[in-house]
């Protein structure tokens, strides 16, 4: 068995604040080593399911966050962005039977969160797929969809598991903590790897077929900006419509036709 990680930090236990997601911040440090902790888990929570190959995606800002020396030595980590539409699962393919999600947060557009945002939280206010707020999640299960990798477990905020039960109540979610306002209710950093690697090995262990998702035969997809400037920039991308002063339509029948125009919009 293959399987491919990606891990975000937003949605790791404890993160509350943007300066703790941020490398110049002395706040990040305490943080990326709970990011590393939690990834760490979900790997060895695959190994136990039999898997012989893992590839882990560092998908937070810089793409440099995870220490390759924490992790267990049969993985390969992707550090950096390539430029490639896949993003935040860069490099995933058919060759892989499954993907797992850690670290996963909030939608742009959501009050479920103190970091809710979908890519890039300073210019773009949310991001909507035929009327419905879209997380970074189903940007890329959508993504994994296209290759027919079905996504196995997420952890992340309480707003994003809530988000997958509506998806496929089969995935297997585990949320580290829930937003209230501009604050977090957390569960203790050494429980969540220890959830996090049984429910890894769990969900890995189960009916794969059960966790696939299926994709929308067409894509209307809004994007509204915080401000008008970077609106104006994005609507002379092909295809794209400006409806508003802040808000651009782009419809496709091509999911990739939808991960191209986010990377170069967004």
């Amino acid at each position: 068995m293959k399987v491919y990680i990606s891990a975000d930090l937003e949605g790791i236990t404890g993160v509350t604040s943007w300066s703790e997601t941020e490398k110049d911040h002395t706040d990040y440090h305490m943080f990326v080593k709970q990011m590393q902790n939690e990834v760490k888990a979900a790997c060895i929570g695959t190994f136990n399911a039999g898997a012989k190959e893992i590839w882990i995606k560092d998908a937070h800002d810089s793409a440099r966050n995870i220490d390759p020396g924490t992790l267990p030595q049969n993985v390969k980590l992707i550090r950096g962005w390539s430029g490639h539409p896949f993003s935040m699962v860069q490099g995933l393919d058919e060759s892989f039977d499954a993907i797992v999600f850690i670290g996963y947060h909030s939608c742009g557009g959501s009050q479920n969160s103190p970091l809710s945002h979908t890519m890039n939280p300073y210019d773009v206010s949310c991001i909507k797929i035929n009327d419905l707020y879209a997380s970074e999640f189903l940007l890329h299960a959508y993504a994994a969809a296209t290759v027919n990798v079905p996504v196995v477990f997420v952890s992340g905020d309480k707003g994003i598991c809530d988000e997958i039960s509506t998806i496929n109540s089969n995935i297997g979610t585990l949320a580290v903590k829930e937003g209230v306002g501009n604050s977090t209710v957390n569960i203790n950093n050494s429980l969540a790897a220890e959830l996090i690697a049984k429910k890894t090995e769990e969900a890995l262990k189960g009916d794969l077929s059960r966790y696939k998702l299926m994709l929308p035969d067409e894509f209307k997809v809004e994007i509204e900006y915080l401000n008008h400037t970077k609106a104006f920039k994005a609507s002379f991308f092909p295809g794209m419509q400006q409806v508003s002063s802040t808000k651009l339509l782009f419809k496709t029948n091509d999911y990739f036709e939808v991960l191209r125009m986010i990377l170069f919009v967004t």
